[in-house]
């Protein structure tokens, strides 16, 4: 099945110059009264290469489909995550680099998507919002009324967000994996 360059997700997986890839990340670029395109990041599955390349919008892709499984992420043991097949309690090591700059909303027993081709994981997708513990933020200014006053704090995993004066240390709250968005107290 064909799938337009705007339409391609992360995680999503497509066969591009003979090899499989899955997307990355993709941008759509507009600038002024130019045609529109796609800056797209897409991640070879067997070799780990990683390419950005310019689509117009309606270039297309033949998409390929993945096994998608609900796993738990355990622990991170050196370079490698550790996740359990929720079915079969098998363990898998999935690399770092798979997860990258999102590893920071991981938590013990966290549910996370997994796309698999040939008995492999090569894709993970985290659920859209996580409960993180905040461990290490300013305390609340008293007074201070100015309304929608934010300030940075740390959560257990490294994620650094900005959250309302009134959070303090130990308070758990929801944050937005996507975005890093502080949504609301858990």
């Amino acid at each position: 099945m064909a799938i337009k360059a705007i339409d391609l997700r992360r995680g999503m997986a497509v066969s591009y110059e003979d090899g499989l890839w899955s997307c990355v990340d993709n941008q759509k670029v507009a600038k002024g009264n130019w045609r529109s395109y796609q800056v797209i990041q897409l991640k070879n599955i067997k070799t780990g290469q990683l390419i950005e390349k310019r689509f117009h919008t309606d270039d297309a892709f033949d998409e390929v489909f993945l096994e998608r499984k609900t796993m738990e992420y355990l622990y991170t043991s050196g370079d490698n995550h550790v996740v359990m097949d929720m079915q079969t309690y098998e363990e898998f090591n999935l690399p770092a680099d798979m997860i990258g700059d999102a590893s920071v909303y991981l938590t013990p027993n966290l549910p996370i998507q997994v796309g698999i081709i040939d008995e492999k994981p090569v894709t993970i997708e985290l659920p859209n919002t996580v409960e993180l513990l905040i461990v290490d933020t300013p305390p609340e200014v008293k007074g201070a009324t100015a309304t929608n006053q934010q300030k940075e704090a740390v959560c257990e995993g490294g994620a650094r967000i900005r959250v309302p004066a009134f959070i303090n240390n130990g308070t758990t709250v929801k944050v937005d994996t996507r975005t890093g968005e502080y949504l609301g107290k858990a």
